[in-house]
């Protein structure tokens, strides 16, 4: 069956009101798009997508609870025939090939939303990827450096910077954002951002894996 003669069906997830607010504004003004939900969170847009069974999701990477590479698993997981298009702020040609790895059809910074999220929508619903022409390039690039460096071990490629240790050994010690914000002199989304990073960046899907990282590595003591 296919939904050719119905509304595309949508759910936007994202825990900044303005973001979304943005979102909904140029989903409603689209001839037969409907908006069926809004998330405020990962596990939020995990359990909406499960409910309302939408065409496409919109996701955020750095929301709270769960992280977008997370959130897009499950939501492929439960629901294979959902198309999720990442809304982000961050460029990493290594950020966008494990999302793209994870089943991701789109991925959209969030400084081209005015001019590319409804180009993005009916791309990924055809069932084509969408890349901004600013990630394409990112993308590219990344894979011209790869093909030209001498290959690096995975270690290598994961080790966290001295600020991410800085939030990791934070979070292991049990910490919340608004604590370690307060630690570091940075704001909560900062450390959202950094923690998203973190987590990519070293294959992570919860607070608790962070925590083991943070303990073999002697970041914290056990």
């Amino acid at each position: 069956m296919t939904r050719d003669s119905k509304k595309l069906r949508i759910l936007v997830a994202d825990d900044h009101e303005l973001i979304r607010r943005g979102v909904k504004t140029l989903v409603r003004a689209q001839r037969g798009w409907q908006l069926v939900g809004e998330a405020v969170n990962g596990r939020d847009a995990v359990e909406k997508a499960r409910e309302l069974k939408p065409d496409v999701v919109i996701l955020d990477i750095t929301m709270p609870e769960l992280d977008g590479l997370e959130a897009t698993r499950q939501i492929r997981d439960a629901e294979p025939d959902a198309k999720v298009l990442i809304l982000t702020m961050h460029e990493s040609d290594q950020m966008v090939r494990r999302l793209l790895e994870a089943g991701v059809s789109g991925y959209v910074l969030k400084s081209d939303l005015a001019g590319c999220l409804v180009k993005a929508v009916k791309g990924v619903s055809q069932g084509k990827r969408f890349l901004t022409p600013k990630v394409s390039e990112v993308v590219l690039e990344g894979f011209l450096k790869a093909g030209s460096e001498p290959k690096r071990s995975k270690l290598a490629q994961g080790r966290p910077t001295a600020r991410e240790v800085e939030i990791i050994r934070l979070l292991g010690q049990g910490k919340g954002n608004k604590e370690v914000a307060a630690a570091l002199g940075i704001t909560v989304k900062t450390v959202e951002t950094h923690r998203a990073k973190i987590m990519l960046k070293l294959g992570l899907h919860s607070l608790t894996e962070l925590v083991h990282y943070a303990i073999r590595n002697k970041i914290v003591p056990p």
